[in-house]
């Protein structure tokens, strides 16, 4: 038996709009018992102010929002055996910086393709959508590669039910490789 005390781990839910990351953080949520948070919730004021005047924001604007995220990585790793945040970490060195300084965050990457992705965007009632802003996400999109070995890719291609099914796979694969 041992006295070590399991290491909080906290997940990262990336992928471009549309891939289903809030849907599927949610539900795994709430299957799992995990802490979650909408990483968007932790954008300053300008950067809020700048996106709803319909200006993209760039890299200088995401700087002080992914700062803000890795710490709340910290704080939801000391009360929490399992959380979820969601944060479309587009770029490598947005992935960089949210793993910074601690090993115990892995990213789940919903990959889908553009075609799939589109198509579930114009089938949202209720919402708008314009599709320069999905060709804007694909196109700022670092897709992981094998050296990121943290980042798990979960086929989005199913029902949310199987995405959901996957994900929760592939966290509890990651947390058993840990202990």
């Amino acid at each position: 038996m041992s006295d070590k005390k399991p290491q909080h781990h906290v997940f990262i839910l990336m992928g471009v709009s549309g891939s289903g990351k809030s849907a599927v953080a949610t539900s795994v949520a709430q299957q799992l018992g995990a802490g979650f948070l909408d990483g968007d919730f932790l954008h300053p004021r300008a950067n809020i102010q700048k996106m709803s005047e319909g200006h993209a924001l760039n890299d200088e604007d995401r700087t002080p929002w992914l700062k803000a995220v890795n710490d709340a990585i910290f704080a939801m790793q000391r009360t929490n055996d399992v959380s979820l945040i969601v944060c479309s970490a587009l770029k490598k060195r947005y992935r960089d910086m949210l793993r910074d300084g601690n090993k115990n965050v892995s990213f789940i990457y919903l990959k889908g393709d553009f075609d799939l992705i589109e198509s579930r965007l114009l089938a949202r009632k209720g919402h708008f959508f314009k599709p320069q802003m999905l060709v804007s996400q694909f196109e700022a999109l670092e897709e992981p590669t094998s050296v990121e070995q943290d980042v798990h890719a979960v086929d989005i291609s199913l029902p949310l039910d199987g995405v959901v099914e996957n994900t929760i796979k592939t966290i509890k694969s990651v947390i058993s490789q840990g202990s």
